[in-house]
């Protein structure tokens, strides 16, 4: 059974460790997450529960998401999302707290990254680029991108200029840092996908960690 959990970023900060190294961490505010439904093998096809974070007005809710809200009896949410294998013991309505991890968990974490626009080669992918002087008149191009007559296309995938971030992702085998229940918030080694305020799922990570 996975344990998992919905979270907002706060930002990134840093700490010191015991032996005076500077250890970047995000800080994730990780309010009460719902258990809304419990999905089943023989219902469902595959075992999940589905979560609520983020309460929101009745007015701001459609009639068919509302009535799916109110078995869960907990009130109303704006963001759902769901954690495979992570039925158990749970059960609709059930309150899921920070308290599920500890410090020195390995937690995958899910996000959307920042969205960076149209974005060219080099910026998007890397690219070097070519000489910038003596009229080269090749600088930031992508160069060439397929063959003539055979086979008359661009293959799929390749690398060429277009939207840059703005996707989903997801970090593994992330270091939980520390966990502060009284002021609903974890902390976590590194970066995390996304900016502040960003939407995230924290689950139990399937590797044992470094």
């Amino acid at each position: 059974m996975k344990k998992g959990l919905i979270g907002r970023k706060l930002g990134m900060t840093q700490v010191f460790s015991e032996s005076g190294e500077a250890v970047p961490i995000t800080v994730i505010e990780v309010e009460p997450s719902v258990v809304i439904q419990k999905k089943t093998v023989e219902k469902e096809g595959y075992d999940a529960i589905q979560l609520g974070y983020g309460r929101i007005k009745q007015s701001r809710v459609t009639k068919p998401r509302q009535g799916h809200l109110d078995r869960a009896g907990k009130g109303l949410f704006r963001f759902l999302r769901e954690v495979r294998d992570g039925g158990g013991d749970y059960e609709p309505g059930q309150e899921i707290n920070a308290d599920i991890f500890q410090a020195g968990d390995f937690v995958d974490i899910t996000g959307t990254t920042k969205g960076k626009g149209f974005a060219g080669v080099i910026k998007r992918h890397g690219f070097g680029g070519g000489r910038g002087s003596h009229g080269s008149m090749f600088h930031r191009a992508p160069g060439s991108i397929g063959a003539s007559a055979d086979p008359s296309r661009v293959f799929k995938g390749k690398k060429l200029p277009g939207q840059m971030g703005n996707v989903r992702k997801t970090v593994k085998n992330v270091l939980v840092w520390a966990i502060r229940p009284d002021k609903q918030v974890m902390l976590v080694k590194g970066a995390v996908p996304g900016g502040e305020k960003g939407l995230l799922l924290v689950v139990q990570s399937g590797k044992t960690g470094k």
